[in-house]
């Protein structure tokens, strides 16, 4: 039996905004945008429209929800947007205003930095070495 991660559930305060930073931004692709009723919303975001994996960015409601929002890992790197080619991508999200909290490093692994989203939460830029 084949089975794939196919969504991770990402908790934001606003969809409109949510969209914009990981359309605008980090150059995700809209897949899925769907009005739920009751001002709840259906969005899937991912890196390409064919992409195995997508967020479900989803608004948090209730206030243990949004004690949530930008630490959805207790402070640690939760999510890793792999690239091949570092330099590009990072200059690119330096111009568009992300944060960077670290200056890029080298590692056996391959070129990383760690940069924070709109809320806090962290990932990693990554270059994985070849």
């Amino acid at each position: 039996m084949k089975r794939t991660l196919a969504l991770t559930t990402y908790l934001v305060p606003d969809y409109d905004e949510a969209i914009d930073w990981f359309v605008r931004v980090l150059g995700f692709v809209l897949l899925e945008d769907n009005d739920l009723g009751d001002g709840k919303r259906w969005v899937r975001v991912a890196t390409s429209a064919d992409a195995a994996t997508a967020l479900l960015l989803a608004r948090a409601d209730t206030p243990a929800q949004q004690a949530r929002i930008g630490d959805q890992t207790g402070g640690r790197v939760g999510h890793f947007l792999h690239t091949d080619d570092f330099a590009r991508d990072h200059a690119a999200m330096l111009s568009k205003g992300v944060r960077f909290i670290e200056a890029p490093r080298h590692e056996a692994y391959g070129s990383v930095a760690v940069f924070e989203d709109p809320y806090g939460n962290r990932w990693d830029l990554l270059e994985p070495a070849r």
